[in-house]
């Protein structure tokens, strides 16, 4: 049941100085709206790094060859070596740990000049797999991707990036059937893809390639067996990091490169990226809560002085309500009250001013389409939010209960006799 007159005396106190009111509530509004800030800004930066990475799979990793740094076995330093199509099947039936494994291959010379009737560009060409889309999945926008009888047959089939679709097609041209000349052969467009990566962290660049069937780029550029670089993904529950070593230690044995030797090959683990980016965004929201929770703890020893300011003011009229038969738990929570309700306020408005502003950033950022791997879509977890206002009020009744016991601890004759 609400108590009238309590929270008439309550309006009362704070009605009657309203300056007071304002700058003590502005300490804990200010308090909130710093730690709502900082916690939306952290998760901003951590959306905007994990939108970078696309759908890549986070337990994948990536090798590749580099020239050897330590002589072995009568080889000298500084041998140049390749990955095969031997090693592919070695490693397939050697490491069980392995979920998929794509090998890959750039086409000779970089971007290739490829061209259709009277329209030409430079274009990317990566010999694929099917088993690429499971480490890093495309939106496939019409047609299919590579497949096992494309690889089987060498055929020569393409599928192609949205931007090659717009540079050499008609806006309204279908391009399923079509075909591209690459280096004087011409190869059937099976499929048109869109990265799924932010376009200023690769996306661009993927949306400028073709994949052709890794057996038929090998084929078309006289590469032999030869293996770019591996893609894999590692099983449920394997740390990438151990795959990463076994497959270096096998690999090693199987070209005479030293065990030692660990600048013979190149590797992109994302998992041991992802872990520390992890760490480091843990890091930043811990500091976070730190420095907004230190905020709101001055705003909210600022509550409690201003209170104690007030007991000591209305001394006298306490040491009458006392006189007139109030009981302490009354005083207490008239005190209490007065405490929990300017933080809840003053906090709450804190709460929903700074959630809208991170509101607002992110809906600026959406409408103006700005995509970019260090800042996206900042928001506040509702969590947060609810765990924000329980903090608010504990920390009201906190602020209160130091001057509530002042209080009731004044006797009621010295309370009367008091000229303040």
């Amino acid at each position: 049941m609400i108590d009238r007159d309590l929270w008439q005396e309550v309006f009362h106190v704070l009605k009657k100085n309203k300056t007071r009111t304002f700058l003590t509530g502005f300490g804990v509004f200010w308090g909130i709206s710093m730690l709502v800030v900082m916690l939306g800004a952290g998760k901003g930066l951590s959306n905007g790094v994990f939108y970078g990475l696309g759908d890549l799979a986070l337990n994948s990793l990536f090798i590749w060859t580099r020239s050897t740094t330590i002589p072995y076995e009568g080889f000298d330093r500084g041998r140049y070596w390749n990955f095969t199509n031997e090693d592919t099947k070695a490693l397939m039936d050697n490491i069980p740990e392995v979920e998929v494994l794509a090998p890959r291959l750039n086409a000779r010379g970089g971007e290739i000049e490829i061209s259709r009737d009277n329209r030409s560009d430079l274009f990317r060409i990566v010999g694929d797999t099917p088993g690429y889309l499971k480490i890093e999945p495309q939106t496939i926008l019409a047609g299919r991707f590579i497949n096992n009888k494309d690889l089987k047959d060498k055929r020569k089939v393409i599928v192609i990036g949205k931007r090659v679709r717009e540079i050499l097609f008609e806006p309204n041209e279908d391009p399923l059937g079509e075909y591209l000349k690459i280096s004087g052969i011409y190869f059937k467009v099976v499929g048109v893809f869109k990265s799924r990566r932010p376009p200023n962290n690769g996306g661009d660049r993927q949306n400028k390639t073709i994949f052709m069937p890794f057996s038929t780029l090998q084929h078309t550029n006289n590469m032999g067996n030869i293996v770019g670089w591996y893609s894999i993904l590692a099983k449920p529950g394997i740390p990438a990091k151990y795959l990463e070593e076994k497959m270096k230690k096998f690999l090693a044995k199987r070209h005479k490169i030293s065990p030692e030797d660990n600048l013979a090959f190149g590797t992109d683990n994302l998992e041991e990226e992802f872990h520390d980016v992890n760490n480091l965004f843990t890091g930043i929201s811990i500091l976070s809560w730190f420095v907004g929770t230190l905020t709101l703890l001055a705003g909210v020893i600022g509550t409690s002085n201003i209170m104690l300011v007030i007991v000591r003011e209305r001394t006298k009229e306490i040491g009458i309500q006392r006189a007139l038969g109030a009981t302490p738990m009354r005083i207490i929570r008239q005190i209490v009250t007065e405490s929990i309700f300017l933080n809840t306020v003053a906090g709450y408005i804190g709460l929903l001013l700074s959630a809208g502003l991170v509101e607002l950033i992110s809906f600026t950022l959406r409408k103006a389409r700005i995509e970019t791997v260090f800042f996206h879509n900042p928001e506040v977890d509702l969590n947060i939010a609810i765990l924000a206002l329980v903090i608010l009020i504990v920390s009201g009744a906190l602020a209160g209960l130091i001057p509530a016991r002042r209080a009731i601890s004044i006797k009621p004759i010295d309370a009367l006799r008091s000229e303040i």
